[in-house]
């Protein structure tokens, strides 16, 4: 069964038959609304006082719906017109926006006390067009989801990953625009039940994190496994051994080496010659 970034664009795989089935099944609104509730829960917001949340991928304002029911207030952002105009009939609470999160988020510094998203980075990982880029649709989202979110704010994306390496690129463009976090998986051996979550920071955690490969996982109970990620990635550094620095020390060598390089590609080059390498006199 093909997946469906794979049929078509967004905007076209949600159309009014699509939209409709989110009226109709009551089975994707219970799956809808528990994932929209798993988002919010790792935002982890006080219970104090409303906050004001963005929704990425919005949709028919299901999880809107959810968002409004715990008192929060919310904008919604989807690229699918037909999904926007079933919110509309519905008369959701949130304000909504048609626009294309891979294009960038267009919203104030500051803005938002946070962000959750169901079912949606796995389209950022697709290029619709021959002039489309991943990399940069996803570079473009997170920069401009860092921008719009407050200092300290997370957001939390409940996204189905096409494999391991799909999983990695997300959580590396997310870490190269300045938030910090990682994945959380929920029912990590469950082949039906398993959900994966992208949970983000904006600016460094409150506990410092440390690298875990996936094999390596951390289990924090009720059925979840917590992968964490750093802000930034060291790279190891390349050490040359002596034997090596010892033939590259003398200017004479490396004259040697480039003028080798040069023959070899057929060009000319200087006979050698004592002097090859050699200081020059201060004294003409």
């Amino acid at each position: 069964m093909s997946r469906p970034e794979h049929v078509a664009p967004p905007e076209v795989f949600y159309g009014e038959a699509e939209a409709g089935k989110y009226l109709s099944s009551s089975r994707m609104v219970t799956v809808q609304t528990q994932l929209t509730e798993r988002c919010v829960e790792l935002l982890a917001l006080p219970d104090d006082k409303s906050r004001f949340l963005l929704d990425i991928g919005c949709g028919t304002g299901l999880s809107g719906d959810v968002l409004s029911e715990l008192g929060h207030a919310w904008v919604g952002i989807d690229i699918a017109p037909a999904m926007l105009k079933v919110a509309l009939a519905r008369d959701v609470e949130g304000d909504l926006f048609q626009a294309d999160a891979g294009g960038g988020l267009f919203f104030r510094t500051g803005a938002f006390d946070g962000a959750i998203s169901v079912s949606v980075l796995q389209w950022l990982c697709n290029a619709d067009s021959s002039n489309a880029s991943v990399r940069r649709q996803l570079q473009f989202f997170f920069e401009s989801l860092y921008a719009c979110l407050r200092r300290g704010a997370r957001a939390a994306f409940q996204f189905y990953p096409e494999n391991a390496a799909q999983m990695e690129l997300v959580t590396a463009a997310a870490m190269r625009a300045g938030f910090s976090g990682g994945i959380v998986v929920d029912f990590p051996h469950s082949t039906r039940a398993k959900k994966v979550y992208l949970v983000l920071t904006s600016g460094s955690a409150a506990v410092s994190t440390q690298a875990a490969p996936a094999s390596n996982a951390q289990s924090v109970g009720d059925g979840t496994t917590v992968i964490q990620h750093v802000t930034r990635r060291a790279r190891p550094e390349k050490k040359k051994s002596r034997d090596s620095r010892k033939q590259m020390s003398s200017l004479k060598d490396r004259i040697q080496k480039q003028k080798d390089r040069e023959r070899r590609k057929g060009r000319d080059v200087r006979p050698d010659s004592k002097y090859s390498g050699r200081k020059r006199s201060k004294q003409l």
